[in-house]
Parts: structure tokens; C-alpha cells; sequence
């Protein structure tokens, strides 16, 4: 692996909320030093907490210098790859964290914009997921808790590092989980192939493409 090539580094977080296993990071770990489109692919795995997980975040931009960062997070109840638009400035949670933390109507950033907006291709992400036969779609919300948090916090960072893309990416549970927890859920093996696929769009384009993707309410 040649270490002089651009880093895309992908992050996934620790088991939460009683679970044994997190998708984000199963997925992260799977692709860990491979090779997509001239690039290497640097995975970090952040404690599902909030404040570490941006200490850990912090630590993982320094190290990787990366080119491009998708963050990738668990959402039960989702039932395909959920590609976020927007990250907002609030921490609101419903359970505590891994740390016991449950911040209420809290800023991720005091003094911090409203909002940002993933600098990734999100609709060109979701064409190739769908092109290779991979439910996906946009989605408008990345939620309060400690993904939003981390989607959050990477933009600002972001906003202070010109040319380097990023965003948030939303995957549903394994299907271990599932036989716990009923709901949709995806293979490992097709959760890795499809972060593979949004991956490889997001550092093909720098463009969006412009076609339809919103919703209704």
C-alpha cells in the first residue's frame, strides 16, 4: 500500500444502546487499507459518546490528513443507505450515551452556524448505490443524538480545511440485530459493498448531480 496516496478515510462507531455489534463500524473495519480510485481507505472507529467522539474525530484528521471523510453511523428502523444532507447544531437525546451522557437542546458548537451541509456529491452517491442495485436514498435528517453530533462537528472542522469533502451516511442494522430487534436490516457483505460504491462516487465527483431527491414532509 503506498502511503503517498490521498487518504479517504471512513469512520463507524462502538455498539450502543445494548447492542453487540454497530454496522458502521463492522463495515469500516471490512474495508480498512483498501485501495478504491487512487486512493487508500483509513478507517477510525469512534466512541459512540458525545464530546470524545469528536476528541477521537479530531485525532483521526490529524493522523490520516485525509482527502475526504464519510462518516458512518446505525440507524434502526432505516431500511436502506441513508445519505445525509444537513447536519444542525443541536444535541438532543433520548438515551444516554455509552458514557451516560443525554444532553438536552444543546449546541454541538456554542456560537456555531445552525447548520451545515455535506460537501459530499449526496444524489450522485445515491445514483450509484441504486446503479448497482443498492436501496438508497437522501435523507433530510441525521437526527439529535450522537451521529448528528459527529456529522456536526466533522463540517466545522471541515470548514477550517479548504478542499477537504465530507460527510454522513446512515446504514441500517445487520441482520443479527434484527433477529433481536425486528426491523430492516442489510447483510454485512452488502453494507460493505455498498459503502464501497458511495464511497468510490463521492471521490469521482466533485459536482452534484442535479436531478430530484427531496421530499415531501
Amino acid at each position: 500500500m503506498n502511503a503517498s496516496k490521498p487518504v479517504l478515510l471512513v469512520t463507524g462507531f462502538d455498539a450502543f444502546g445494548g447492542e453487540e455489534l454497530n454496522p458502521s463500524w463492522e463495515v469500516c473495519a471490512a474495508l480498512d487499507g483498501s485501495e478504491l480510485g487512487g486512493a487508500r481507505v483509513a478507517a477510525l472507529r469512534l466512541p459512540c459518546a458525545f464530546g470524545v467522539a469528536l476528541d477521537a474525530l479530531d485525532a483521526g484528521l490529524a493522523q490520516h490528513a485525509p482527502a475526504l471523510v464519510l462518516c458512518l453511523g446505525q440507524a434502526a428502523g432505516r431500511a436502506d443507505f441513508s445519505v445525509e444532507r444537513v447536519a444542525i447544531n443541536v444535541d438532543d437525546a433520548r438515551l444516554p450515551d455509552n458514557l451516560g451522557a443525554c444532553p438536552v437542546d444543546a449546541p454541538v458548537v456554542a456560537g456555531g452556524p445552525a447548520a451545515y451541509f455535506s460537501t459530499l456529491p449526496i444524489k450522485a452517491m445515491v445514483a450509484a448505490l441504486q446503479g448497482a442495485g443498492l436501496p438508497a436514498s437522501v435523507s433530510q435528517t441525521a437526527g439529535t443524538y450522537v451521529c448528528n453530533h459527529v456529522f456536526y462537528g466533522l463540517m466545522h472542522r471541515l470548514a477550517a480545511r479548504p478542499g477537504v469533502r465530507g460527510g454522513f451516511m446512515h446504514l441500517p442494522l445487520l441482520p443479527a440485530q434484527a433477529a433481536r430487534r425486528p426491523g430492516p436490516s442489510l447483510p454485512l457483505a452488502t453494507q460493505v459493498e455498498g459503502v464501497r460504491v458511495a464511497l468510490a462516487a463521492a471521490w469521482a465527483h466533485t459536482q452534484d448531480l442535479r436531478v430530484a431527491g427531496g421530499a415531501e414532509c
